[in-house]
């Protein structure tokens, strides 16, 4: 691509990994390099094996954990773990023609990277890479920097009355 575009997947609702997940099998179907990549998520989702399958290189950040489900981790090590994945992220980058960072936002929304750092990230992105960013609560300096947003909103979720997670549809 002459151009890449910053997508962002954001809002309260089911579906941001999904529509990234979405995105990245249709651009392999056109020949392109896929870069998934995944912070915060210890738990293997089943989209992840089925990526593999089809030649998408997938790095999963698992030492960026999440504060909320890890509330006794060591914030300035968390913090430390993000940079060093950004940076990590930042060097791969101009190999690939897509670029998923699957839970970017809550890497913001936790303070484990400023909205600065963020921004300066995209800045670094290469002009021709498409990269798409997932995750709640995405900032509105990151709104304002991406091409396309598309906000989840939660309607109905069964969740709410009381029925638990179903393997191969909300994991």
């Amino acid at each position: 691509m002459e151009k890449g575009l910053i997508h962002i997947y954001t809002g309260e609702g089911k579906g941001k990994t999904t529509a990234s997940v979405g995105l990245a099998v249709r651009a392999k179907g056109r020949g392109m390099k896929v870069l998934f990549s995944q912070f915060m998520k210890s738990v293997g989702g089943s989209e992840i094996p089925m990526l593999e399958k089809l030649n998408v290189r997938v790095v999963k950040f698992g030492q960026v954990l999440s504060p909320y489900f890890h509330p006794g981790a060591d914030m300035g090590q968390l913090r430390e773990s993000a940079l060093g994945a950004l940076e990590q992220l930042r060097l791969l980058m101009p190999g690939y023609d897509l670029v998923v960072l699957d839970e970017f936002m809550h890497l913001v929304s936790y303070g484990l990277v400023t909205e600065e750092e963020a921004l300066a990230f995209l800045r670094q992105k290469p002009p021709n890479v498409e990269l798409v960013l997932t995750g709640r609560c995405a900032p509105k300096s990151l709104i304002e920097a991406a091409d396309y947003v598309t906000d989840m909103k939660a309607v109905k979720h069964p969740l709410k009355t009381g029925l638990k997670a179903r393997e191969g549809i909300e994991f």
